[in-house]
């Protein structure tokens, strides 16, 4: 006999108003950001606050873990038991009988056991949620394992169907979230910035509002661990120019194919220095920007191997070395970080091998790379000897810059 206040599950809301509801959260929390906040905070760090805030954590039932938490005698009323002859079944007729509790722990979003998912029954599983664990209770006048056993492990089954239906309702919202997000945050941005534009082209001062509100905050009624919401400044956001993405992929290009010329002519790279490198790229660099292309140019706290400046302004930033270990490259990623300005968002470092194991080398790329206490995240990049990461500037973790390492196995002797 099941325990009468044990509840019914995946029935009391719907898991498509959910899922919907869930994707309107989402919205409402991004277009209630300060205006600035979204201009200044890291595209990338904020999306993955989002995500992690908003992901619907599928169910996972571990029936291989449930157990019994508690046992022993119980009072059972008996008084519509058909098959006892009872006087009175108006009122409770009490025996003594025996219990067991058993508990099953789950993992997941436990507001999803009471959602409906669009494949159910008329007869849903019944137990009562409490913390991470599914309680599940029997009363009985004469206990038999056999009976209470096969009526518990359908119980479970049940259960775990429920969630399966469960879990492929919500993945499509799920592996759409990431993607939702970002472009709610560029849209933002860009209506943010055209409306910016638009203000100040109607040559009108704009006066602020006093103890008008700096930020948003919306509470947090789902409980769990998410990622930090990224800290950024709500200070005025002033555009600056940037390298796009084409002309970057451009420059890198034109690097690149320096390897074939020197495995055409081996011999005249074979005694160059770095500095006789450097410069080879640099001719190949100014021809396509027109003599931008400088090397050894002073810019914020250092000297730059390689620096293209235009309209008075860095837009690329390259080191050169060779390897020597995985503490050479932390090192060349410190002067690189020391050289650049906030307004510097692309740059590179070219790595020249003349070590045997090449293999060996580019290997250590990427591992050496995430050590540095200033990386971010590894992005995809097709290239077989080369790597693109994600690094933040000293002073601040929103201001972010893409750095590429390129690695060159150099001819030698």
């Amino acid at each position: 006999m099941r325990s009468r206040d044990d509840d019914y599950l995946f029935s009391k809301f719907s898991l498509s108003d959910a899922i919907r509801a869930q994707g309107e959260a989402v919205i409402k929390e991004i277009d209630g950001y300060d205006r600035d906040y979204i201009l200044n905070a890291s595209v990338d760090d904020l999306c993955d606050h989002l995500e992690e805030k908003f992901w619907m954590n599928p169910l996972t039932i571990k029936r291989e873990e449930a157990y019994i938490k508690s046992e022993g005698e119980t009072e059972i009323d008996v008084s519509q038991d058909r098959m006892r002859a009872i006087s009175d079944r108006s009122r409770p007729f009490y025996i003594k009988g025996t219990y067991v509790t058993f508990a099953v722990p789950f993992e997941g979003d436990k507001e999803l056991l009471f959602c409906q998912p669009s494949s159910f029954t008329l007869s849903p599983p019944r137990a009562k949620v409490a913390n991470n664990e599914l309680i599940i209770s029997y009363n009985e006048p004469d206990p038999k394992p056999e009976k209470i056993k096969k009526e518990f492990e359908s119980t479970i089954a049940d259960i775990s169907k429920y969630a399966g239906n469960v879990n492929r309702d919500i993945a499509p919202f799920n592996e759409g979230l990431r993607k939702k997000i970002k472009d709610r945050v560029e849209w933002r941005r860009q209506k943010i910035l055209k409306d910016k534009g638009f203000v100040q082209a109607l040559g009108y001062p704009i006066r602020e509002i006093p103890d008008a509100p700096k930020t948003y905050t919306v509470p947090d009624v789902r409980k769990k661990v998410v990622i930090q919401k990224p800290v950024a400044t709500t200070a005025a956001f002033v555009p600056e120019p940037a390298l796009d993405i084409e002309n970057y992929e451009a420059i890198l290009k034109i690097i690149s194919s320096m390897v074939v010329v020197m495995e055409r002519s081996p011999r005249a790279f074979v005694k160059m220095n770095e500095e006789d490198l450097r410069q080879h790229f640099l001719v190949q660099l100014n021809g396509h920007f027109e003599g931008q292309a400088t090397g050894e140019t002073f810019n914020f706290e250092g000297k730059t191997d390689i620096l293209i400046r235009t309209e008075g302004r860095n837009i690329f930033i390259a080191e050169c070395m060779y390897w020597d270990g995985e503490k050479s490259l932390l090192s060349k990623i410190d002067q690189l970080l020391g050289y650049t300005s906030w307004r510097d968002t692309k740059t590179a470092i070219l790595v020249f091998n003349r070590n045997v194991d090449f293999g060996s080398v580019v290997s250590k790329i990427p591992e050496t790379a995430k050590k540095h206490e200033n990386f971010k995240r590894q992005l995809d990049y097709d290239a077989e000897t080369g790597f693109r990461f994600i690094f933040h500037q000293n002073n601040d973790k929103n201001r972010e810059l893409i750095l590429t390492v390129l690695a060159f196995d150099i001819p030698r002797k």
